[in-house]
């Protein structure tokens, strides 16, 4: 089992310790076998584990004889998004995916997982949260200036950002939706209620879109991951626990994570595909797709399913959104040669690979287009966890990190981020899933001040108005005499902080 409070979902339990846990464009996969086929075999196999695939077309008239050939292989068909030749498909044939890659019209086709489909059961509260005790809260309330809602002044980050400011200008549009991909979001917390986006929601968990009331919210016992994120994002400013950065526009759940944990490509595709339908400027986007930490495009399985994350991403972008990710909690360097993986595939037994991200990339997170997030502490240095690298990390946002690493000044009392999370409550997390919203905040008040703005011209504006962050070298953050990590790059834009480190302020005034 997958816990978000690890590297699943990029957030980071620190209290315990800190745990570590972890743009290119992808070709087509070629054909596992060197002659196409018009047809398969009608008698197949189907005595191996019940398996999910992508299956990557070159769409237009092939569509309809991959389908077809599709049941021919034993397979039946989850749904199709047509828009990318992207297939969701079902089959307990143990040859399915080495049999659809030799028909005429398929590009590439893998399985989404090592795990057999299960029926879905719940599991354990996330882990990676730590309290906001009633002393906080009544301190924090006391301590609240006029304006402030009044859990403000435990929320360091926004200042750290110039949100407080921006928010005597502008909150942001109501017609600006940012999509939260992710555990789920619970819109009935009054936080978030004021500023949910129902129409642009829905649960994707299998692979097709389920809009049934409330199936985008977390089931009882499932994580809060989404929900907090939600809150980082577009907490109402209503006199009423935390503030968003961006507290004016609206918020969207996406479920993408099973109950287990695990964010399936089928389901992360169909995230992006309803997120593109339903008019979503901005997509958040805080995991990495499992079962492996890096997808391998020379790998069939591996490097389908990157580009069936690919195609879902640009469509997304083409659509309108900006698509924004967690950088990770490894402390890799993403732009090293070599990074030794050892949790991959993490939904059955892990093997040690080493990989070199430039083949091998973190998905979404280094695909082309998507803004690359790493996060910084409350002394404005990179946290101790969070992945860099040189041409990799776009842009720096808080994210959080142990309270004696980077503590912030008062009345703040914790290193981590405070937000919301489920049945009516709140607390801190900390990671580049924390980090990760607060940009996606950024670029909807961007969006809101230039409604007509493409993506590429809003994320211009990003990386333009970034406050420029030199590198911070030598960087020992525990002080134990050890260099942690080695920044390369100059102030304008180095391996730690990208472009530099968000701006609210000027996301409204320019």
């Amino acid at each position: 089992m997958a816990h978000l409070g690890t590297r699943r979902g990029r957030a980071l339990a620190l209290p315990v310790g800190l745990a570590l846990t972890a743009s290119l464009g992808f070709l087509p996969v070629g054909a596992a076998s060197a002659a196409p086929a018009e047809d398969v075999p009608a008698a197949v196999a189907a005595d191996g584990p019940n398996l999910s695939y992508v299956v990557n077309t070159a769409g237009g008239k092939h569509t309809a004889k991959v389908k077809k050939a599709i049941s021919e292989a034993g397979g039946t068909v989850v749904t199709s998004y047509d828009a990318i030749g992207v297939i969701v498909v079902h089959s307990k044939n143990p040859a399915f995916a080495e049999t659809i890659r030799a028909v005429r019209g398929v590009q590439s086709a893998g399985a989404t997982r090592t795990a057999p489909l299960t029926p879905l059961a719940t599991t354990e509260v996330d882990e990676a949260a730590e309290p906001l005790t009633a002393a906080e809260a009544r301190s924090a309330a006391a301590a609240a200036e006029e304006g402030q809602d009044p859990l403000e002044p435990l929320q360091w980050s926004l200042p750290a950002i110039k949100a407080d400011k921006a928010h005597e200008i502008s909150t942001g549009s109501s017609k600006v939706t940012v999509a939260v991909i992710d555990t789920g979001v619970d819109d009935t917390h009054p936080d978030l209620a004021p500023n949910f986006d129902r129409a642009a929601s829905a649960n994707c968990v299998t692979g097709k879109a389920d809009t049934t009331e409330g199936s985008w919210r977390p089931a009882p016992g499932e994580s809060d991951h989404g929900t907090h994120v939600a809150g980082t994002i577009a907490a109402a400013k209503n006199g009423v626990g935390v503030t968003g950065v961006a507290p004016g526009v609206k918020v969207s759940g996406i479920k993408v994570s099973n109950p287990d944990g695990f964010f399936y490509t089928e389901a992360v595709v169909c995230g992006f595909m309803w997120a593109a339908e339903h008019g979503v400027e901005v997509t958040n986007n805080s995991y990495y797709v499992d079962p492996w930490m890096f997808n391998c495009k020379n790998d069939p399985d591996q490097g389908a399913l990157a580009e069936a994350l690919q195609r879902a991403t640009r469509y997304a972008e083409r659509k309108g959104a900006v698509n924004v990710a967690a950088a990770g909690n490894s402390a890799y360097d993403l732009a090293s040669d070599a990074i030794t993986d050892t949790t991959s595939p993490n939904d059955t037994t892990p093997t040690e690979r080493v990989i070199d991200p430039k083949v091998c990339p973190d998905v979404p997170t280094m695909l082309p287009g998507v803004v690359t997030v790493s996060s910084t502490g409350a002394k404005d240095l990179k946290a101790s966890y969070s992945n860099y690298g040189l041409g990799v990390v776009d842009i720096a946002a808080p994210g959080g990190d142990r309270t004696e690493y980077q503590t912030p000044d008062a009345p703040a009392v914790n290193g981590r981020i405070l937000s919301t999370t489920v049945n009516g409550g709140y607390n801190y997390k900390a990671g580049t899933s924390m980090a990760s919203p607060h940009a996606a905040g950024v670029v909807a008040l961007i969006k809101s001040k230039h409604p007509r703005a493409t993506p590429a011209m809003v994320k211009a504006l990003l990386f333009a108005q970034a406050d420029k962050r030199a590198c911070t070298n030598p960087y020992d953050i525990n002080g134990d005499g050890k260099v942690d990590a080695v920044c390369e790059g100059g102030k304008g834009y180095n391996a730690f902080y990208g472009t530099g480190l968000v701006d609210a302020l000027d996301a409204v005034r320019w």
